[in-house]
């Protein structure tokens, strides 16, 4: 079976199936097993230097399970494709990344902010107690752009170069990104090396979606900001994604906000409108439109190989 095809059953189950509940998603046992690891080697009486190395270790423990989908290569042909479509479905999460942001724009349109702020803050790390309407819609269509990236774009895009096999190594090692990436007291040393291997990771994935969203809207306006903006935000990878699509929404995003009980002056970045409620279904489909580009790409270039 080609690659396109694989790909294309792979996001058409995650359509109708969404994303599987907890007690059945493979990343379930592996927040076990990274916790374990964590608690195993994580040490805060530790100097810096040996917490970095804990760190490294406890991350290559942590990923030693992808490399069992290198046994996918010896598998009979039928089997290996059924394998690398369930793979692929469990590694992207473009349903839910939607089911999210619609759960909050239906709540918006109640104007029912408490209820809200508890929507936003099942897809975005920063705290929403004291968030505005307008902070909600910004912050959900944010995450919608970044998330378009983390669990779509760049899965595919490392299951083209590598297969299976790659598409779990960055899957796990974005978990553990979104597990012990944090700037605090628990996770600045220890958690360095997987930080820094998701950006590695993530690099050529979030200016391919950044390119991807700037020419499917506003790219006059998409090119600028990542082009001004995206150096001012904080990650170097997610910078040129949300930039990008914000701008190319001509949307302004960005903007003061909560984190951990620290307030961080973000800057503004995009384009110039005001975000509405209806700006949230702008987001999906811009991401949705991106999936179509990136498919029809890679057909064309299985065809040309």
């Amino acid at each position: 079976m080609t690659l396109s095809l694989i790909i294309l059953l792979a996001v058409a189950l995650d359509y109708w199936l969404g994303e599987p509940g907890n007690a059945y998603h493979p990343l379930v046992v592996f927040g076990r097993w990274s916790k374990r690891l964590e608690n195993r080697y994580l040490n805060l009486n530790d100097s810096a230097i040996r917490q970095r190395f804990s760190g490294i270790l406890a991350l290559v423990l942590a990923l030693l399970p992808s490399l069992a989908w290198l046994g996918t290569l010896a598998m009979p042909s039928l089997l290996e494709t059924l394998s690398n479509v369930l793979t692929l479905y469990f590694c992207i999460a473009a349903r839910s990344l939607q089911q999210h942001a619609q759960a909050v724009r239906i709540v918006l349109q109640t104007e029912d902010l408490p209820f809200a702020r508890l929507q936003v803050g099942k897809i975005v790390s920063r705290q929403t107690e004291k968030m505005t309407l307008l902070d909600v819609r910004r912050a959900t269509i944010e995450s919608v752009l970044e998330n378009g990236a983390d669990a779509l774009f760049a899965p595919l895009f490392w299951f083209v170069l590598l297969g299976p096999f790659g598409a779990v190594l960055y899957r796990l090692s974005n978990t553990l990104d979104a597990m012990w990436g944090y700037k605090n007291t628990r996770y600045n040393h220890f958690g360095w090396a997987s930080a820094r291997f998701d950006d590695l990771l993530n690099y050529i994935p979030s200016r391919l979606t950044a390119l991807s969203y700037a020419v499917l809207g506003n790219t006059s306006s998409a090119l600028q900001a990542w082009r001004y903006h995206a150096p001012k935000l904080e990650s170097p990878n997610a910078g040129p994604v949300m930039a990008a699509g914000a701008g190319s929404l001509n949307l302004q995003l960005g903007g003061p906000a909560w984190y951990h009980g620290q307030h961080k002056d973000k800057p503004w970045f995009g384009g110039v409108e005001t975000p509405q409620d209806t700006d949230i279904d702008c987001a999906v489909r811009l991401v949705y439109q991106a999936l179509c580009l990136w498919l029809v790409l890679i057909f064309i270039g299985e065809s040309l190989a």
